[in-house]
């Protein structure tokens, strides 16, 4: 991702969650919840942010990790980590598109409203491809362009200026680039017609 998208969400880190409390409390809240509850064993988490998940991960049976470019968000995140006192939470800033993990690391990565900011979105699918172990998981929580014309209208107005402010994409197409890339997609539910998409995703060897 570029620098100065991630200078951009450091400016705001302090009132990013306020900004979007409203939406996180009426739509997201439980999508996170639900993506985030089927992984188990050792999880990544890209593009972390505030650390908005963390509180929905059932730490009996998760050894997260957690990363995000952001310095300034990684800030907030760690002191959600502080107030849940999870200890053995790793948090590290580093790219999505370039990490420094292992090859077949993880049995989970997770991923909630990232992929509209990536800057190169197969680079940042290839990394995740390559960081999971072979039967591993992706749990993809993404909004997309719709397959609704009158939707992506809207969706075209709103990215004129998302695009500007935090370099957030609103006409992504992630679910074709996470099949393009090899996953085999084993679920996709939809909600809000087809704007946000929780895909679940298999790296088969």
């Amino acid at each position: 991702m570029s620098s100065e998208t991630a200078k951009k969400y450091s400016s705001i880190s302090k009132i990013y969650d306020i900004f979007e409390w409203p939406v996180e409390q009426i739509l997201f809240k439980k999508l996170r919840k639900k993506a985030v509850a089927l992984a188990k064993g050792k999880v990544l988490e890209v593009g972390a942010g505030t650390g908005k998940n963390f509180p929905y991960y059932d730490r009996k049976s998760v050894e997260l990790t957690a990363i995000d470019f952001s310095e300034g968000m990684l800030e907030v995140a760690q002191k959600k980590k502080n107030n849940l006192r999870w200890d053995s939470l790793k948090l590290l800033q580093m790219d999505v598109e370039k990490m420094d993990f292992k090859d077949n690391s993880f049995d989970f990565v997770i991923s909630t409203f990232v992929f509209c900011t990536v800057s190169d979105p197969q680079e940042g699918l290839k990394e995740i491809m390559r960081v999971l172990k072979p039967g591993g998981k992706a749990i993809f929580l993404e909004h997309m362009k719709s397959r609704y014309h009158v939707i992506n209208i809207f969706l075209f107005i709103m990215n004129f200026f998302s695009t500007r402010l935090l370099g957030t994409s609103m006409l992504r197409e992630t679910q074709k680039s996470i099949e393009n890339m090899g996953f085999q997609v084993e679920s996709v539910e939809n909600y809000f017609f087809d704007v946000v998409r929780l895909v679940i995703a298999r790296k088969n060897h």
